[in-house]
């Protein structure tokens, strides 16, 4: 009896979407946009809530598309924690840029550098060149192979463990999503 009842719930459990399954994804999106229609539109009419009810449908479609569901989620005190770090690397960043134009003597040994990554393309990839071209001296432009190519100020400097660092520091901002099976 206790061995049925467990297969039961494991079939149970199974028929169930996963947390990071597209049906989850596709059914949470869908009714945000239902329920921000249901806000803009503050009525409960039928014809207003099947209109709706189609946009919400059409919304979730196309967001589906552009954005498919990755699997993973963010771990939000460790993004919180990136934050001091992202706006230090600001600061740091424009106090080079206008200590290096200033100086009477120019320091500069621009060139491009190209460094291999870990994220696939993707939010997280665009993420990372996003926050990695507040680096001081330097600014993704391209990429080669798979990897992020750079513009750098200074390749005298060792940008690629820089770059591999602020890496580090993103991907545990960032959950790998759970196995299920």
């Amino acid at each position: 009896m206790p061995e049925q009842d467990a297969a039961q719930a494991k079939t149970s459990v199974a028929a169930f979407p996963t947390l990071d399954s597209p049906l989850r994804s596709a059914f949470l999106r869908g009714l945000a946009f239902f329920g921000l229609w249901l806000v803009l539109i503050q009525s409960v009419k039928a014809g207003d809530v099947a209109f709706g009810a189609c946009a919400a449908i059409t919304a979730t479609w196309v967001s589906l598309r552009l954005a498919p569901p990755a699997s993973g989620c963010l771990r939000f005190t460790s993004l919180l924690l990136l934050l001091p770090h992202f706006l230090w690397q600001s600061v740091r960043a424009g106090v080079d840029v206008a200590r290096r134009a200033l100086s009477p003597r120019v320091d500069l040994h621009p060139g491009l550098v190209t460094c291999p990554l870990g994220f696939p393309p993707g939010h997280a990839r665009n993420t990372f060149a996003t926050i990695t071209s507040l680096l001081p001296g330097t600014v993704p432009c391209d990429e080669a192979g798979g990897d992020l190519v750079y513009h750098c100020l200074d390749t005298t400097q060792p940008i690629v463990e820089q770059l591999w660092e602020e890496e580090r520091r993103l991907r545990r901002a960032l959950v790998a999503g759970r196995r299920h099976g």
